[in-house]
């Protein structure tokens, strides 16, 4: 049997990084041609997210120690049940407050890249980290600006382009990764 060398493993991280990347870009293309059944399956998801938090809760209310920490348990969970179904039964109404939602992540995300560009700018292709934090800083500025006139598109739209400037970054950040494992095992 032969053993693997870290530049085997790093290699093949890095193909999987670059599927992973395409699969992004896809995603991405079919949030833009299709931006409100995109909106709706975000809202969707995010519904089904809380329900699942919620039965979390209930779950947990169970290992309380006291009848006290059970019953807060309860009312919680039971709380994330009824909200996170009526995301469900409504996910046209929930699309407005995932607007504003991801316009918030959009721009959180955005400056946390360009910060995390700082801290490996000396890595060869990690402008494209840079280039991807200010895109992605002025698409949640996009979204939260006409909000929430523009719920209907602005999700699927926006997180459509995020993904696909997201897995195009990856795939050149990730190439770029490749050729420098290339380049060293010459």
């Amino acid at each position: 049997m032969k053993q693997e060398t870290t530049t085997d493993v790093f290699r093949n991280v890095t193909g999987l990084s670059i599927g992973l990347a395409i699969l992004m870009i896809v995603a991405g293309f079919l949030a833009i041609v299709r931006p409100f059944a995109a909106g709706i399956g975000v809202s969707i998801f995010v519904g089904a997210l809380i329900v699942l938090s919620g039965l979390l809760y209930l779950a947990y209310a169970f290992i309380g120690e006291s009848a006290g920490s059970i019953i807060w348990r309860v009312l919680i969970g039971v709380f994330y049940l009824v909200g996170g179904f009526y995301l469900l039964v409504n996910p046209e109404i929930a699309l407005q407050s995932l607007t504003l939602v991801v316009a918030i992540l959009l721009i959180a995300e955005g400056v946390l890249r360009m910060v995390g560009y700082f801290q490996v700018r000396s890595v060869p292709g990690s402008g494209w980290i840079l280039f991807d934090g200010l895109v992605t800083l002025v698409l949640g500025i996009a979204i939260a600006y006409p909000w929430p006139d523009s719920s209907g598109w602005a999700i699927g739209t926006l997180v459509g382009i995020d993904l696909l400037f997201s897995g195009f970054t990856r795939l050149m950040y990730s190439m770029a990764a490749r050729k420098v494992v290339n380049a060293a095992t010459r």
